[in-house]
């Protein structure tokens, strides 16, 4: 019997492994290879391994980092602000569903549910994509169009991403590009 683990990196530093469910197991998706991966109790599938990339093709510069609040309600902010230019495209992260396109507080807002649980959010924008359209990454989602915070309008794009309700930093889904190289130390 063959059994099918990832390995994931929790935040704390720490790894787990994940068992990968199989057409027995609970989700009912395929198992590597097309191989039954028993059902274990206690355990989920892991999620889908996505590849996101930048939702603007400038150079990204953060105007405003994520800064989660310390407490639950507390000032801080959900997402990350980017420098883009007026007019810009704003483009899906990644591959996913829009769940939302439309109107909120007077700013246009699309929202991207992607297949590994992480909905990612565009706003202001003018959406050119509609509720229940499937995305590829790279996809228009719509222009710039007003202004978020204190950012000059037209100027910035306003990038949250989270899993249920966690926020999360959003560059954090960037992959980091090219090889991971480990240097000596300096005085070793």
């Amino acid at each position: 019997m063959r059994i099918a683990l990832v390995v994931a990196l929790l935040a704390g530093g720490g790894w787990c492994l994940l068992p990968v469910a199989g057409p027995s197991g609970p989700t009912g998706s395929a198992g590597s290879a097309g191989s039954a991966v028993p059902a274990v109790p206690g355990l989920v599938a892991a999620p889908a391994v996505l590849s996101y990339r930048p939702p603007v093709t400038s150079p990204l510069v953060v105007v405003r980092p994520f800064a989660p609040p310390v407490v639950r309600y507390g000032p801080g902010h959900l997402g990350v602000d980017l420098r883009v230019r007026p007019g810009a495209t704003v483009r899906a992260a990644a591959a996913g569903t829009v769940s939302f396109a439309g109107q909120v507080a007077g700013r246009g807002l699309v929202v991207v549910l992607h297949a590994d649980g992480i909905r990612t959010e565009y706003e202001p924008l003018r959406p050119v994509v509609h509720r229940g359209q499937q995305v590829a990454g790279g996809t228009a989602l719509g222009v710039i169009h007003g202004t978020h915070g204190r950012c000059a309008p037209q100027r910035c794009l306003h990038w949250g991403a989270r899993r249920g309700a966690i926020y999360l930093d959003p560059l954090s889904l960037l992959r980091a590009l090219g090889p991971v190289r480990l240097l000596p130390w300096p005085g070793d």
